[in-house]
């Protein structure tokens, strides 16, 4: 679960393929009255119970100073339920999903009295003929996943939502993934290094499963966890400046 609070800084731009945001607003006034034009480096973002360190790493390559909310059992801001509801497209889910992260650390750092800043939150997804693919619950269904996605094309889903001065703004990227045939041996072996068990669809392009990947057609970073192209477009929209 992806929820982060930002601090303005630059970005490296990314190559997600669809955007659909809510027209851009006016700058926000960042913390202290200022113009977020003004000194905009020294401005913030927040990600609410962050549990994928890749999006954090995105966000520093882009120069995005950024502050992690703590799960609601540290006093930080709640979980959310990423059970997908019944009939729920890929594309639909995870932009529900990551609004609820992004509502949920807004209403922490409302309670929390915490400094106003964005709050920034991401939800991944892969999905096979439609069929959402989930993070497996134990290495059979992770050795099941990579079989399924065994020399085939599948798509990675990801929303990310901002929420500020009164706004919930979202963007979604979608990218094909083509994965190479995999053998039985390779399978058993990466599940065993223990990788997939929390990634959806039971692998980490970031990670040892790279060497499975053909092709990406789409946002690289936006497989990874965090669509940067998307990001900034959002941060722009409250008010952030990027270069």
């Amino acid at each position: 679960m992806v929820q982060t609070v930002v601090r303005r800084g630059a970005y490296a731009p990314g190559c997600g393929r669809t955007c659909s945001t809510a027209p851009r607003p006016q700058p926000a006034t960042a913390p202290g009255g200022h113009n977020p034009s003004e000194n905009s480096h020294d401005q913030a973002i927040r990600l609410p119970c962050i549990q994928k360190p890749a999006a954090a790493e995105l966000l520093t390559q882009a120069g995005v100073a950024h502050e992690v909310l703590a799960p609601d059992a540290a006093g930080g801001a709640a979980e959310v339920d990423e059970t997908p509801h019944p009939g729920e497209t890929p594309a639909s889910y995870v932009q529900r999903v990551a609004q609820e992260k992004a509502a949920a650390g807004r209403d922490h750092v409302a309670m929390q009295s915490l400094p106003p800043h964005p709050v920034l939150a991401a939800d991944t997804t892969v999905a096979v003929e439609g069929r959402i693919l989930g993070k497996p619950e134990s290495t059979a269904a992770a050795r099941d996943m990579l079989r399924d996605l065994s020399g085939r094309t599948h798509q990675v889903y990801t929303a990310v939502a901002v929420a500020w001065n009164g706004r919930m703004d979202v963007a979604l990227s979608e990218s094909n993934v083509r994965m190479r045939r995999l053998s039985d041996a390779e399978i058993a072996h990466y599940v065993g290094t223990g990788e997939p068990l929390d990634k959806a669809g039971g692998y980490g392009v970031q990670g040892r499963a790279a060497i499975f990947i053909e092709r990406i057609e789409g946002s690289y970073s936006g497989v990874m966890g965090l669509p940067l192209f998307e990001t900034a477009i959002l941060l722009s929209g409250a008010g952030l400046v990027l270069l």
